[in-house]
């Protein structure tokens, strides 16, 4: 892979919007306002041949009348232009392009697939690399690029690979709106020459990404995926959503980007031989890579429960049991300590019920003496009421030797305002115990992997 040519996709310092409109309800007049927004600082070049200028930028006519060095070409024309756009790209010594356009292999038309091999045909001529046909772009948020939509700003350590775009971007807005924030996104479309491979490599050694999120229907190479992606979670996770599990499945990828989706069992295999955690949902992509991104790693299995909801705390026993992990036997010595500094009616064991009038004071005596007991490995502390300075408590204990990953749930405004601290400060929350419990899960396989590597 050429790296620098990759690279160019999300840190240019030139790039020109092929198909900017004046037009408000184009998307290539939403691509290049999104760019100009972000805080883009390097030169922006509109390419239309009806515009002088748009969003009081300079308009050419073509890219061969820009004066200047152009690092990535992000391509918003009918399909049967892009091939020529390409091709004086090219001659342009443009490194890169990101292909919005659809209308190639993914229609399952001769025409399509004819489209396509011209175009990377003359990609190929002149060793420029793209993404994409049928994509939906890039976004480097800590440069201000956002070549995509909607508009996602916020900076964080979270990136995004998708052969969906409404997946990618669903997974952007999420981050956006618990103030965590991406690092990178790429959607993928039909993956014509730039592919996940591709991506990840360049991800590994991102040092604004900590964890690498993926949503992929088929992998363009699968020895290479294991080579690449072995290499990548050695240093940080990769966690990966795999569509087209079933028969049914498979066709509607082959119709979406015109991919074979393959077996899932393979896959499987694959993955865990790479050290990549698998998941089955949006939702678990999001909150596995995120927590993956954040939590500290657990030097063990053992699950200790405290909650102020009763409910929640059977919820995630169960959970714990059912996906493997152990359910941690409080000491003696502890349970001792606890009963005498906690009201009478509590419930000293696993999982330890502080009851609904706990407060956050409850919770920080609670897990002064929980760190003391050394067959506790993760803590999951959940908030089942309205109980203001939960932040506190939770920053104060996090990444202190154990593991501590906090739920919130039935808390109304006051809920909001504390994930909103906790978020800020980097720590991960969770609405539900389930969510928690399964990443709890990932995050003891993933660390398991690295042990095992590091023999």
């Amino acid at each position: 892979m050429n790296v620098d040519k990759v690279r160019a996709l999300f840190e240019a310092d030139a790039v020109a919007v092929i198909g900017a409109s004046r037009d408000p309800s184009k998307t290539g007049h939403a691509i290049l306002k999104n760019i100009v927004e972000s805080g883009y600082k390097g030169r922006i070049y509109p390419i239309n041949p009806k515009a002088d200028e748009i969003l009081g930028i300079k308009a050419y006519p073509s890219l061969k009348d820009v004066p200047d060095k152009v690092d990535l070409a992000v391509v918003v024309i009918p399909a049967r232009f892009v091939p020529q756009v390409i091709e004086e790209a090219g001659e342009k010594g443009v490194k890169a392009a990101v292909i919005i356009s659809g209308g190639f292999r993914e229609t399952g038309t001769p025409e399509g697939r004819e489209l396509e091999r011209k175009l990377v045909e003359a990609a190929k001529k002149y060793g420029l690399r793209f993404l994409g046909p049928n994509c939906q772009g890039v976004n480097n948020p800590h440069k201000g690029l956002c070549a995509s939509w909607p508009k996602i700003t916020a900076k964080g350590p979270l990136a995004i690979i998708s052969q969906s775009g409404t997946v990618a971007a669903t997974f952007e807005i999420w981050a956006e709106k618990e103030g965590i924030g991406i690092s990178k996104m790429a959607a993928l479309g039909n993956k014509a020459d730039i592919n996940e491979i591709d991506l990840l490599e360049y991800l590994g050694r991102d040092p604004d990404t900590k964890a690498v999120g993926m949503y992929i229907e088929a992998v363009s190479d699968g020895r290479k995926f294991i080579q690449v992606a072995s290499e990548v979670t050695k240093v940080k996770p990769v966690v990966v959503l795999k569509s087209g599990r079933t028969e049914a499945g498979a066709k509607a990828v082959a119709s979406h980007t015109g991919s074979l989706a393959g077996s899932y069992k393979l896959y499987l295999a694959a993955f865990m031989k790479a050290g990549v955690i698998p998941v089955d949902s949006i939702e678990e992509l999001y909150d596995v890579t995120k927590g993956l991104a954040l939590l500290p790693r657990p030097k063990g299995k053992n699950v200790q429960i405290v909650t102020s909801s009763g409910g929640s705390g059977i919820i995630s026993t169960d959970y714990v049991e059912s996906l493997g992990l152990r359910m941690a036997k409080m000491s003696d010595d502890v349970r001792e300590a606890l009963r005498k500094e906690l009201p009478s009616y509590c419930i000293v064991k696993n999982p330890l019920d502080l009851t609904g009038d706990a407060d956050a004071e409850r919770y920080d005596t609670a897990l002064n003496h929980l760190f003391k007991d050394e067959d506790i490995d993760i803590i999951i502390t959940i908030f089942g009421d309205p109980i203001p300075g939960a932040a506190e408590v939770i920053r104060k204990w996090f990444d202190k030797g154990k593991v501590v990953v906090p739920v919130y749930l039935g808390g109304g405004e006051v809920e909001d305002i504390e994930k909103g601290k906790m978020h800020s400060m980097g720590i991960p929350v969770y609405p539900t115990p389930e969510r928690a419990v399964k990443v709890v899960k990932a995050l003891w396989t993933y660390t398991s992997y690295l042990k095992r590597m590091s023999l």
